[in-house]
C-alpha cells in the first residue's frame, strides 16, 4: 500500500469505512513499523480498526484483552505443569532409581511444555496484527513490560533464550480512557483519537453494515443514535448499538423508526435501565422528531 487511500480502500473491501485521518495513521504505523494507540469512547471502532486490518492485510489477528491484575505469565508466556507433571512421572518409571535429575529438568522445560501467551505468539507467528484491547485496563506495573516488549520485538525466556519477531507485527493498542496511559508508552507509539462518525458516515456504515436498511431508516437510526449520544447518559450507544438497532427493526419488519417501534427496540441501543428510563421520560417523540 503506498498511500492512505490504499489503506482506506482496502479497509472499505472488508467494510470498515474509515476517515482520512485515521486511514493516514494506519498507513503510516504499518510504513514506520510503530504501533498505533487508538484513543477515544467505546464504540468509536478501535478494536473494529484492527479486526479489519487483519482481514484486509490478509494476516492473523492475535488479541491479547487487558484487564485489572494482568501480569506477564497471561500476556508473554506459562509452563503447561499438568504436561510437565506427567512426564517427570513418566521418566520416573521409566528409570526407576537412575534419573538424572539435572536432565529431567532439562527437559522439563523444553518447547514442548511452553504456552504461548498472544504476546509471544505475536513474535513468533509475525507478521500478524496483535490487538492489545483496553491497554488502560492494565496496572502501570504492565504498561511498563508491554513497553520493553514492544521496544524490543523480543522477549528471554531463561530457559530456552532469545524470541525475536523476524518481521514485527502490526501493534494496535486501544484505550477508553477510563484512566490516562503512561507517556513513555504513549511515546512509543503512533496515536489517533477516535470520534464518532458523523451523520453521513454512519449512515453508510449502517447501509454497508445491515443489508436491506432503507436510506430513510438508516437516516432516522442514526440521527437518534446521535441525539442519545448528547444526552448525557451512563453509556452513551456506539456504532454497535446502532447496528443492533437497525437489524432488531428490520427483524420486526419495520421501515422506518416511530415512538412506536423505538420503545419495544429500545433495549437494543441503550444497556442501562437508568438510561432507557431517562430518555423515555424525556419522551420518545423527542428524540425522534428533531
Amino acid at each position: 500500500m503506498e498511500q492512505p487511500r490504499d489503506v482506506a480502500a482496502a479497509l472499505d473491501r472488508v467494510g470498515y469505512l474509515a476517515d482520512e485521518g485515521l486511514a493516514t495513521a494506519a498507513f503510516l504505523a504499518m510504513r514506520m513499523g510503530r504501533p498505533l494507540f487508538c484513543e477515544g469512547e467505546p464504540g468509536t471502532g478501535k478494536t473494529s480498526l484492527a479486526t479489519a486490518l487483519a482481514e484486509a492485510l490478509g494476516l492473523e489477528l492475535i488479541r491479547l484483552q487487558c484487564h485489572e491484575g494482568i501480569d506477564a505469565t497471561q500476556a508473554l508466556y506459562d509452563w503447561d505443569f499438568p504436561r510437565q507433571l506427567l512426564h517427570l512421572r513418566a521418566l520416573e518409571a521409566a528409570s526407576p532409581g537412575r534419573l538424572d535429575p539435572d536432565e529431567a529438568e532439562k527437559s522439563l522445560y523444553s518447547r514442548r511444555f511452553l504456552l504461548a501467551r498472544p504476546l509471544l505468539r505475536a513474535l513468533e507467528e509475525a507478521p500478524c496484527v496483535l490487538l492489545v484491547d483496553e491497554v488502560d485496563r492494565a496496572d502501570d506495573e504492565f504498561e511498563a513490560f508491554l513497553l520493553e516488549v514492544l521496544s524490543e520485538n523480543a522477549v528471554t525466556i531463561p530457559e530456552l533464550g532469545e524470541i525475536r519477531a523476524s518481521v514485527p507485527p502490526l501493534v494496535i493498542l486501544t484505550s477508553n480512557r477510563t484512566r490516562e496511559v503512561h507517556d513513555a508508552l504513549k511515546r512509543r507509539c503512533l496515536y489517533h483519537w477516535l470520534e464518532h462518525p458523523d451523520l453521513a458516515r454512519e449512515v453508510a456504515i449502517l447501509r454497508r453494515r445491515v443489508p436491506g436498511i432503507g436510506e430513510r431508516l438508516s437516516t432516522q437510526v442514526a440521527s437518534a443514535v446521535r441525539r442519545l449520544r448528547s444526552a448525557e447518559l451512563l453509556k452513551p450507544p456506539g456504532v454497535a448499538e446502532s447496528i443492533d438497532w437497525a437489524q432488531a427493526l428490520l427483524a420486526l419488519n419495520r421501515t422506518e423508526l416511530d415512538a412506536a417501534s423505538a420503545a419495544v427496540t429500545l433495549g437494543a441501543v441503550l444497556k442501562y435501565r437508568e438510561d432507557a428510563d431517562r430518555v423515555v421520560a424525556a419522551g420518545l417523540d423527542a428524540l425522534l422528531s428533531r
